[in-house]
């Protein structure tokens, strides 16, 4: 799947930049991601709709490709499960659903979850003309570090949004995404070492509540990496124009890092599932060495031969953040 924007969805914001000033909003942008990278909440940042569609111009396409990866793998290791209702959790401007209904056209009924009225604002008025089930969504105003109970949905995400909550708030958080969680449940964060952290108190949480741990960990025991490691990915995508304006770049593209959790219920079927590529893969004459986090637990460097062809085959073709066949080369050892 294209990690662009969606064509409607991608006309909509076109729509609501005519007539608006680039350098009002690339100003604003710059505000917003500082704040950001300080650790604040958008509450504390996007004030009026002119925040909000500056936030929409700069972050809407990473965070969208971001969810479509993340949710794309959910769909491929969950490959017989169809959600029909999606609960997103911090929607913002409403990339992660856009990215859900994009991977699973099944979902039929959305609802867009946020703290932020003009976020919920334009997320209605970018989805008016998208599929009917964006088009369609209900908005709820809810604080999620308050709510101790969310409607009930197949498929609950939340992207980008565990951060923005006070870290005594975030299990509570945890603990109601899960219980209105009907199927799977699916967190994605910056790809930091502070997101990782989250992260990774989610998954035991989560693990302890019965989760099965669908991705990107092959297996539910204590996650293996040390401190000082952290597990996060890359997500290559386009950047328009006025994206590139507005983000005073030059490149014609940007590497969106995210890390991610997805957990689903014991009823929802999972294919088997291989050791995890960790890290970009490092390529030499003698072969190709991998850092994998294994389904026996572990993370260990796993080295394939050029000489093993059939091995070195499958190995070549991987990319950072792949995982291998549960059948090659030794994808599946110890695991299930």
């Amino acid at each position: 799947m294209t990690p662009e924007l969606p064509w409607a969805l991608r006309a909509a914001l076109e729509r609501r930049l005519d007539g608006v000033s680039r350098r009002d909003l690339g100003a604003r942008a710059q505000k917003v991601s500082a704040h950001y990278r300080q650790g604040g909440a958008s509450e504390a940042v996007v004030r009026g709709e002119a925040d909000a569609l500056a936030y929409a111009l700069t972050r809407l396409p990473a965070t969208y490709a971001a969810d479509l990866a993340v949710l794309a793998e959910a769909a491929r290791l969950a490959p017989g499960y169809t959600p029909a209702r999606l609960l997103d959790a911090g929607a913002g401007p409403g990339g992660g659903s856009w990215a859900a209904v994009s991977v699973w056209p099944s979902i039929s009924q959305v609802t867009l979850a946020d703290s932020s009225r003009p976020f919920l604002a334009l997320a209605a008025e970018l989805a008016a003309d998208g599929p009917p089930a964006m088009a369609g969504a209900e908005r709820l105003a809810v604080d999620l570090a308050r709510a101790a109970e969310l409607p009930r949905a197949d498929l609950v995400l939340m992207s980008y949004a565990l951060a923005e909550l006070a870290p005594e708030a975030q299990d509570g958080a945890v603990d109601a995404l899960w219980a209105a969680a009907g199927g799977l449940l699916a967190l994605v964060e910056p790809g930091t070492p502070a997101g990782f952290a989250r992260l990774r108190r989610a998954r035991a949480k989560l693990i302890a509540a019965g989760a099965r741990i669908l991705a990107p960990c092959p297996h539910e025991a204590e996650c293996p990496l040390l401190e000082g490691d952290w597990c996060h990915f890359v997500q290559r995508l386009p950047r328009s124009r006025d994206h590139r304006l507005a983000k005073a770049a030059d490149a014609p593209f940007e590497d969106e890092k995210f890390a991610y959790l997805v957990a689903a219920r014991e009823h929802v079927a999972v294919a088997p599932r291989g050791a995890r590529v960790l890290t970009p893969p490092r390529a030499g004459k003698p072969g190709i060495e991998l850092k994998l986090c294994a389904p026996a637990g572990t993370a260990e460097t796993r080295f394939v031969a050029r000489r093993d062809k059939a091995a070195f085959g499958i190995a070549r073709r991987l990319v950072w953040g792949a995982a291998l066949p549960p059948d090659g080369p030794d994808g599946g050892r110890d695991g299930n």
